[in-house]
């Protein structure tokens, strides 16, 4: 790795696991038996394509392009994966805007289909914007959950690609990768399906102070299934963690430092 220029800023964090530090602040709407996770028909799909394929990703694609100088790494390892063939995807959670366009621009003209924090379907506009792209609110009730699972084994029977970032909190260009639980790799181990690690790493531009990034994508990783179900996610996790920490090695420019508190 080469020599990190000193970052212009240095963030103090408690737990790694629970810290966050999007600028946002938004009030999160309560999800129950009340939210359509699958909603269908005629209107839905036209609704759905506009602001999925006419409106995100030009927007997006430019976005990223311009502002974060992004690039796609490992294209090739989507290769054999027919239409109708779905999987999962985990990344790490280091961008605000960005990680909303980035899965679906690094495996397009796959569909994605992203678990998000009910932040992102609570903002006035947006968030009635964003089930249309693909967003499935965490839930809050028992009912909700049910109806959850079932909109992903389903959104992947149907041959998409479900996004998933286990870290669960934004860190605004955090080169490491946090520690996080096998929890969100029970829904691959249950369903045996491939899985796909994207990892996010920033590099130094010629000019100016703030890194691009450069999207890697590894896999698949398929469950073992000679193991039980806990023990399946629990290695799935294990795969795809030590694959992300491998990948953030390739970042060379540290923008934002991230500190225990206590520490100097």
């Amino acid at each position: 790795m080469r020599k990190k220029k000193t970052p212009i800023k240095t963030i103090y964090y408690t737990d790694e696991k629970t810290d966050e530090f999007s600028s946002a602040f938004i009030i999160p709407k309560r999800i129950d038996e009340r939210w359509q996770y699958l909603r269908r028909g005629f209107w839905w799909s036209v609704k759905r394509w506009i602001s999925y394929r006419l409106l995100a990703h030009p927007i997006g694609y430019a976005y990223c392009k311009i502002k974060l100088g992004w690039q796609v790494k490992n294209r090739q390892v989507l290769k054999g994966f027919a239409k109708k063939q779905g999987y999962f995807i985990y990344g790490n959670h280091t961008q605000e805007t960005a990680d909303a366009f980035i899965p679906s621009l690094s495996v397009c003209p796959k569909a994605v289909y992203t678990i998000v924090h009910p932040n992102n379907v609570s903002m006035p506009v947006l968030g009635r914007v964003n089930p249309y792209m693909g967003a499935l609110p965490l839930p809050d009730t028992l009912q909700a959950a049910r109806n959850f699972k079932r909109a992903i084994c389903t959104r992947y029977s149907e041959g998409n690609a479900i996004m998933i970032y286990p870290e669960a909190h934004i860190w605004p260009y955090y080169i490491g990768i946090r520690n996080f639980p096998p929890t969100s790799f029970r829904y691959p181990a249950e369903l045996n399906a491939p899985c796909f690690a994207l990892t996010n790493v920033y590099k130094k531009r010629k000019r100016g102070i703030k890194p691009r990034v450069i999207t890697y994508l590894d896999g698949p990783f398929y469950p073992d299934g000679s193991l039980p179900i806990k023990e399946r996610a629990q290695k799935l996790r294990d795969e795809v963690y030590a694959k992300m920490i491998e990948r953030s090695k390739e970042s060379d420019c540290e923008y934002i430092r991230y500190l225990p508190k206590g520490e100097v």
